[in-house]
């Protein structure tokens, strides 16, 4: 007659279970991933779907360029595995944090993702004079600067950085994302990598349902608060002629404002854009007693919800805001 199996005692099961989780790769423990801003979560998002979630710093209607460090945001930074953010340039509140609080993180600085394309800073006339003694300067030694000359000869000082708004430099983004994801999560890499296609297919779709949407006011132009979309205008053939100011962490003086409401004449602009993370009134005085009309711009998603599905929202809206004010 045989025997009857014993129960394996209560610590013995929990340890073989520990076990099986352990060495399950799809349940090992994921890398903490820390992403700046809204677009760039998005995109990181969208390539971690399934497998974890990143942490979002900037969060809300905040902007980058007025952020200030909370000390949740620091505890996520001394946690991290990975961070992601476009660069010193952009984010200039995660300079030094990036260095003295995320020691054991990788900094991924996408502005130097290969397969990124960079515009120059638009400067003079209606775009006003960059003010470079208030621009943003940097320490060359930091970890997370391989080189701050891109391939192609910028300087980095002198660079748009609002780069996600090129679906192309989107594709680019995802791609430095998956590779940098798949180098710290081998185990996951697979999984990193078809997210990765997945989302670069839906960008070619996307960019496809947004050229058909702007064609009709292609050419039309327009003032915007800040220089903020100048890789969406040349990627659909958009024609942006001018900016409230050019730094949106200082108010444009009296004299800019009555300089850029001269101009809006000249300059023949249908509209005039605001932006909601900044004051709106601006562009209610600049429009007063002129033919342009108001709108309102957001390159960053102030309004939408955080995850894989802001990016093609945020791109969507700013082609539905331009349509509208341009096309009616």
């Amino acid at each position: 007659m045989r025997a009857a199996m014993r129960p394996l005692p209560l610590l013995a099961l929990a340890a073989t279970l520990a076990a099986a989780l352990s060495a399950s790769p799809a349940l090992a423990e994921t890398p903490k991933v820390v992403a700046s801003i809204k677009p760039v979560h998005s995109l990181v998002a969208a390539v971690m779907e399934g497998v974890a979630e990143p942490t979002l710093i900037v969060r809300g209607a905040a902007s980058p360029h007025t952020y200030a460090m909370k000390p949740s945001d620091a505890k996520a930074l001394a946690a991290a595995d990975l961070v992601f953010w476009i660069g010193p340039e952009l984010e200039g509140f995660l300079d030094k944090p990036v260095t003295a609080t995320a020691k054991k993180a990788t900094s991924v600085t996408l502005l130097e993702a290969p397969g990124v394309t960079l515009l120059d800073a638009r400067e003079g006339g209606a775009w006003e004079a960059h003010d470079h003694g208030h621009e943003h300067k940097h320490d060359h030694d930091h970890k997370h600067e391989d080189k701050h000359a891109h391939e192609d000869g910028h300087d980095h000082d002198e660079v748009n950085t609002h780069i996600w708004l090129s679906p192309a430099n989107a594709r680019a983004m995802v791609a430095a994302i998956a590779e940098a994801l798949a180098a710290k999560d081998p185990a996951n890499a697979a999984a990193y990598t078809a997210n990765a296609e997945r989302t670069a297919r839906s960008i070619d779709a996307l960019d496809a349902e947004l050229k058909a949407a702007l064609a009709p006011v292609a050419g039309k132009p327009f003032v915007v608060f800040h220089d903020a979309y100048q890789y969406f205008e040349a990627h659909y053939g958009l024609n942006g002629v001018g900016a409230i100011t050019v730094n949106p962490e200082r108010r444009p003086s009296a004299k800019r404002l009555s300089e850029i409401r001269a101009k809006i004449g000249g300059l023949g602009a249908a509209c005039v854009f605001a932006e909601p993370q900044f004051e709106p009134a601006l562009v209610n005085t600049i429009v007063e007693g002129t033919p342009a009309k108001k709108g309102v711009l957001d390159p960053e998603g102030a309004d939408l919800k955080d995850g894989p599905g802001l990016y093609p929202a945020l791109m969507r809206n700013i082609a539905a805001s331009l349509k509208d004010c341009l096309g009616s």
